[in-house]
């Protein structure tokens, strides 16, 4: 918590809520922790990869139920919309988003989407049914090895739209607060 009057205050406003950060970063690091333990992980493998399904199932279920920015309505608009706010992207004319922008509301999807088929095919491959069975390994792997190139695309796309709009994306993820909004930024 900022204290009163602070500058840092005056001169950002709320954007994320404790909750969304905190669950970003939970999710984040047992994807990571899970990933990096694959080969002869064991236990520890297994149960980060649960807490990865958990937290993306969390989020997915209050991207549709939660308020404000957990909603997917929020931040997934349509194809049209996206491939729009990339032409702005190529063009330099993008607007400034206080949320996620319409591409990193798509990372999230395909993030979210990842790990739940990680965590799924994990669990799957766990249970007696389909125990040993070939193409859920392969199934398991492909999407746990998709984690590298959607996180480089992920933090590259933080970073670029940090440099972009000059404010820090990988901070506001920790306090939750963004530059105060401007004339044509989006809400």
């Amino acid at each position: 918590m900022l204290p009163p009057d602070s500058k840092l205050e005056q001169a950002t406003q709320p954007v994320w809520s404790a909750g969304v950060r905190v669950l970003h970063w939970v999710l984040a690091l047992s994807m990571i922790t899970s990933f990096l333990t694959h080969e002869g992980g064991g236990r520890l493998h297994e149960w980060t990869g649960y807490m990865a399904l958990a937290a993306a199932a969390l989020r997915v279920i209050l991207g549709f139920a939660g308020m404000g920015r957990w909603r997917f309505s929020q931040f997934l608009p349509g194809v049209a919309a996206t491939w729009a706010y990339a032409r702005t992207v190529v063009n330099h004319t993008e607007a400034r988003y206080l949320g996620h922008n319409p591409l990193g509301g798509w990372m999230v999807a395909a993030l979210l989407v990842d790990a739940i088929a990680t965590g799924l095919t994990g669990w799957l491959f766990t249970t007696d049914r389909f125990w040993g069975v070939q193409w859920l390994e392969e199934l398991h792997s492909v999407v746990g090895h998709a984690l590298i190139p959607l996180l480089a695309l992920h933090v590259a796309g933080a970073l670029f739209t940090s440099w972009r709009h000059r404010e820090n994306l990988i901070a506001a993820m920790l306090h939750g607060r963004k530059p105060a909004a401007e004339p044509g930024d989006i809400n």
